[in-house]
């Protein structure tokens, strides 16, 4: 799911000797000596973000692809690559040996431990561990974590965690490195599933429940020093780590230190003067504003301390398709035709913050986009075919809606893009009465689909790189929750759409499926269920003495695990 704010946290070398290849050189590199990953260790690493630290139990952390900040502590079966480009769109192995075996058309998945795995405190990883940390996840007392094994698994509907339901039987561990998956249905992108928190391993002696959080047993480079709810982590070395057993870290500051609960504007000043520990900060939550980028422009110093990438995530408009008038597909077509996004793209910064959208599923090979644009309005809108199609569906004389949205700017859906919204349709005839909420009552009251509004602004980001976690949650019909959580806003329930999905499902070579979800989301895409706005783009600024800051194409964010300090 990774709306931005579902990733608490933010979020690959094939062997220390191949590292320099694999980091990108001088990709947004700061200083003047050359990264070298073989010399690379040492210092304090600032981190300075606005959210995050509200959990940072495994099991109910939202976090895919190995997160920023997380996976330094817990290692999962697989990670996401860490190199930058599209290669680093693909998973790796990370405590197991591969991918995974898949068996019974992708309903079973096996993996095997690698050797040498060890806890902070020495005592060897097994399987087991892994396991129990899984299990633990399903507990309603740790609520939060991705949901995906609650309806992956044999039996993890019903299953509430080893505290009250004693052992899952769909993970099997037949030995101490092997552990077996069964699932109720094919899931070829298990591997991608498998880079979520809830696959790091917890020792069940060590388990103490709500409180495990601040004393977690790390399985990566990295320990909790100390932690301090929405305020402050301190990360050191973990001893029982090492690059011989670990791939896919490189673990350079000695210390990593994260300030949480800043205001974005105090964390890209501080990144920007750079004087003592800034100099060596980094933010892996906020990007810069329209103001950062002004003095950028004219700083080429400052421009050199930029990094810049994309993450996988659409803002949208989304229809109540149950509620008129948008049962009706010609007023959502309306609707499509008279948006302006360019209007959009300029109210959160420009283009080099935003590129406009037009499909849902987002730039990139990994999701499989075909391009479309069934409802062309150009750059600033087509009103003159917006009142045409108003006029065919019976409201020749215009209408009035609610529009609702959230009522701060931190997802790009809020105030600043709510007006352009309200000026470009009522350039068509449609008058635009904006509600806006909180963003805790905007998630509940939009996620039941009793309450949901008939026009929203959304933001859907992947939690891996593919067309699956883009399009299941948003148009899969058996995905609808009424109670609550719900993301098919549209209330899509076509046989045809879920039949297509169980289809794909079964493929397990990413590369094969990716067209395959690109050409549902065109077929999807003719039903105007969502109007695709614009795709953000990731413009962070680092401190004077940080290096090696690429930003990864899975979660649009820098690699804390590669990045070093002066």
């Amino acid at each position: 799911m990774r709306l931005r704010p579902f990733v608490l946290l933010g979020s690959a070398l094939l062997a220390a000797t191949s590292a320099v290849a694999g980091c990108g050189g001088d990709s947004g590199s700061g200083g003047d000596a050359a990264f070298d990953p073989k010399t690379c260790r040492g210092g304090t690493l600032t981190v300075l973000n606005q959210g995050g630290l509200g959990k940072f139990d495994p099991a109910t952390l939202y976090t895919s692809g190995g997160g920023a900040l997380p996976s330094l502590v817990y290692r999962t079966l697989t990670t996401r690559k860490r190199v930058p480009g599209q290669d680093g769109t693909k998973p790796a192995p990370d405590l197991a040996t591969d991918l995974g075996t898949p068996g019974d058309n992708a309903r079973t998945w096996k993996y095997t431990l690698r050797d040498g795995l060890k806890f902070e405190d020495g005592t060897p990883i097994t399987s087991k561990d892994v396991k129990y940390g899984i299990e633990r996840s399903f507990s309603p007392d740790l609520p939060g974590g991705a949901p995906y094994l609650h309806d992956w698994l044999v039996d993890g509907t019903g299953y509430k965690g080893p505290y009250k339901g004693g052992d899952l039987k769909s993970i099997e561990t037949p030995d101490d490195k092997t552990i077996i998956f069964r699932l109720r249905a094919p899931h070829g992108d298990f591997p991608y599933l498998a880079t979520a928190t809830q696959f790091a391993p917890v020792p069940k002696a060590k388990d103490t429940g709500v409180r495990y959080q601040n004393a977690p047993v790390s399985s990566g480079p990295y320990r909790v020093e100390k932690y301090e709810v929405g305020k402050k982590l301190v990360l050191v070395r973990n001893p029982s780590w090492s690059r011989a057993v670990d791939d896919q870290r490189l673990a350079c500051p000695d210390r990593i230190e994260v300030t949480s609960g800043l205001d974005a504007t105090v964390i890209n000043q501080r990144l920007a003067g750079g004087t003592g520990a800034d100099a060596k900060a980094i933010t892996t939550d906020t990007s810069v504003g329209p103001e950062q980028l002004a003095r950028i422009g004219g700083d080429p110093n400052l421009a050199k301390r930029v990094a810049r990438g994309v993450f996988g995530e659409t803002k949208y408009l989304a229809f109540d398709t149950t509620k008129k008038p948008f049962n009706d597909p010609r007023v959502r077509q309306a609707v499509a035709y008279a948006v302006n996004r360019q209007s959009v793209v300029n109210a959160i910064g420009g283009s080099e913050l935003a590129s406009p959208a037009t499909t849902f599923l987002p730039d990139g090979k990994a999701f499989g986009q075909q391009p479309y644009d069934y409802f062309p309005a150009g750059a600033t809108g087509n009103p003159a075919k917006a009142k045409e199609l108003l006029a065919q569906a019976g409201y020749g004389n215009g209408l009035t809606v609610e529009l609702a949205y959230p009522n701060a700017d931190t997802d790009g859906i809020g105030p600043k893009v709510a007006p352009a919204i309200q000026d470009a349709l009522k350039q068509a005839g449609i008058t635009v009465k904006p509600k806006s909420f909180s963003d805790d009552d905007y998630r509940d009251i939009s996620g039941k689909p009793a309450t949901q509004p008939a026009l929203s602004l959304q933001t859907w980001g992947a939690d891996w790189p593919a067309g699956g976690p883009f399009l299941i949650p948003i148009f899969d019909g058996r995905q609808i929750l009424t109670s609550g959580g719900n993301f098919n806003l549209a209330q899509l329930n076509d046989p045809a759409v879920n039949s297509e999905i169980d289809r794909i499902n079964t493929i397990t070579d990413p590369a094969q499926a990716a067209p395959r979800w690109g050409a549902l989301d065109a077929a999807i895409g003719r039903q105007a269920l969502v109007v695709p706005l614009y795709h953000p783009k990731t413009v962070a600024l680092f401190g004077k003495g940080v290096k090696n800051t690429y930003v990864d194409e899975w979660r649009g964010w820098y690699d804390v695990s590669s990045v070093s300090v002066k």
